[in-house]
């Protein structure tokens, strides 16, 4: 490990340097290049850093506590200054393990976020927009920006199926858990007798793919053009700039008609369909690696039940990691700090346990 933190710290060096030299701050792609490894590998040297002064100061204990002559008063200040950077030394030494982990190449991408509602009719229309609701306002709160791509909405108000994009530094990162079905557990509205029902709904958490990563052949695409329906004034029913894009290959298909601009609905629509098509990708590399698959709490299983949404109890139950906490009313605000936190931490140290054993 330590090896590897010297090469982690060396090259750090090396682009502090480098960020400092005319022909890099004169090529604004290569800067921001640089600047976003120095970003990345910062927090592990600044921890290699913390450990190995607390090295030095265990090892300047060490040699007051093994000399003869020493008093007594020196000794016990040489044996707390030992005790206490021990302490340091382990917690850091965990840090370092955690932060050394492989990281998931996506993590630092923005997402697309496809919201379906499943079994239980209008009720599960219309907590799929409460779901909306809840991750626009963690969004929000972050300084991300969110976009819808594609909406439809049902007469209550709910959504049938909602797809928007989340603009943000490590968006996925933080959202990649949420894939999976999500439970809730209510009275609606329209319940006159007061008989509480479960309903479903579908969350698929996309990162968004570059062209450069996933390059759309024209010739596997068929394009339709269309009347927008639904919402939106006389300006929908009189001008054709609803988008229907095929992917002959696969079958799937695409919609987009939010815009009054045609030109808008195809790039949004191709965004979706080339983040959907990577995200396929991604999940048949991660089938054959079955250990892989079994230790990372967000598996992308979109027939899994990861989450219930108790309202008789306020409660809120993370199933994968047996997380429940007593308040879903600030969780649906979008206080989705806690339960990502966890997720997080169980997922790295399911990681961490695999490679000790590795």
């Amino acid at each position: 490990m330590f090896d590897k933190l010297d090469s982690v710290a060396a090259r750090y060096e090396e682009i502090s340097r480098r960020l400092m030299e005319p022909d890099v701050t004169g090529d604004p792609e290569q800067y921001a290049s640089l600047m976003k490894e120095y970003s990345r590998l910062t927090p592990i040297v600044e921890k290699y850093r913390a450990y190995r002064t607390a090295k030095d100061a265990c090892d300047e204990a060490r040699e007051v506590l093994d000399e003869s002559g020493v008093d007594r008063e020196m000794r016990e200040l040489a044996q707390e200054q030992l005790d206490e950077n021990r302490a340091v030394l382990d917690q850091t030494a965990q840090e370092l393990k955690i932060l050394l982990l492989p990281r998931d190449p996506n993590d630092d991408k923005n997402v697309i976020v496809e919201i379906r509602g499943g079994a239980g009719g209008e009720e599960a229309a219309l907590f799929a927009g409460v779901l909306y609701r809840m991750y626009t306002m963690y969004a929000e709160g972050l300084g991300w920006q969110c976009e819808v791509i594609s909406a439809n909405e049902t007469e209550l108000g709910g959504y049938k199926e909602i797809c928007f994009s989340i603009t943000g530094e490590g968006a996925y990162s933080r959202l990649k858990y949420e894939s999976g079905v999500h439970r809730v557990q209510r009275v609606p509205e329209t319940e006159t007798q007061g008989r509480i029902h479960t309903s479903t709904v579908t969350v698929a958490v996309l990162p968004e793919a570059e062209e450069v990563e996933f390059e759309l052949d024209p010739r596997d695409l068929q394009i339709d053009v269309f009347r927008s329906s639904g919402a939106g004034g006389q300006h929908v029913n009189k001008t054709s700039s609803a988008i229907r894009v095929t992917h002959l290959p696969t079958g799937m298909v695409v919609e987009c008609q939010d815009e009054r601009s045609q030109y808008k609905n195809k790039d949004r629509a191709l965004k979706v369909l080339r983040a959907r098509l990577l995200d396929i990708k991604v999940r048949e590399q991660n089938d054959k690696i079955a250990t892989e698959r079994r230790l990372q709490v967000g598996t992308g299983d979109r027939s899994e039940r990861i989450r219930t949404y108790n309202y008789p109890q306020g409660r809120v139950t993370d199933h994968r990691i047996g997380l429940t906490l007593y308040k879903l009313d600030s969780v649906l605000n979008g206080d989705l700090a806690e339960l990502f936190d966890a997720l997080m931490t169980f997922d790295q140290a399911e990681k961490l346990k695999s490679a000790e054993e590795a």
